[in-house]
């Protein structure tokens, strides 16, 4: 079975990355992190000290903590980040996960890469845009408060 891609003509993760995905402080809980979870669209959680990402965490992690524990010491950045100017084509081939953190060379948060369920093609901030209007009853004002 052939499987085509759709990267809409982008060839860096930078170009193919949502701008302002959604952060955590580091001073989130558990039970914070937990509760982005409910959404079956979110994948990982993003922690950050200021504009450095400190972890990032997905469901998994979280199995068995308590809730009021620090999130981000239950996440990783091995394996879970990806420099903006990486090969679109060779790390949509190398993911393992849904979600990679897009990071500079010292650890500065850019973005977020999150490859849509199909499989062959990434999200952009426009479907981020339209999935948080559909939730908000269609208000671009209410979803605004959703994204970023």
């Amino acid at each position: 079975m052939i499987c085509t891609t759709d990267f809409r003509g982008a060839s860096t993760v930078g170009e193919a990355m949502l701008h302002r995905p959604k952060v955590f402080t580091a001073a989130a809980t558990v039970a914070e992190v937990r509760a982005l979870f409910d959404d079956d669209h979110v994948h990982a959680a993003l922690i950050v000290d200021g504009a450095t990402l400190l972890s990032v965490v997905e469901r998994a992690d979280l199995d068995g903590l308590c809730g009021a524990s620090p999130a981000w010491r239950a996440g990783r950045l091995a394996g879970r980040t990806v420099r903006a100017e990486a090969d679109l084509f060779e790390t949509w081939q190398g993911m393992r996960c849904r979600r990679l953190a897009v990071v500079t060379e010292d650890g500065q948060l850019v973005g977020l890469l999150c490859l849509k369920r199909s499989g062959r093609g990434f999200c952009t901030d426009a479907d981020v845009a339209a999935r948080a209007r559909e939730k908000s009853g269609g208000t671009a004002e209410a979803a605004a408060g959703r994204i970023g």
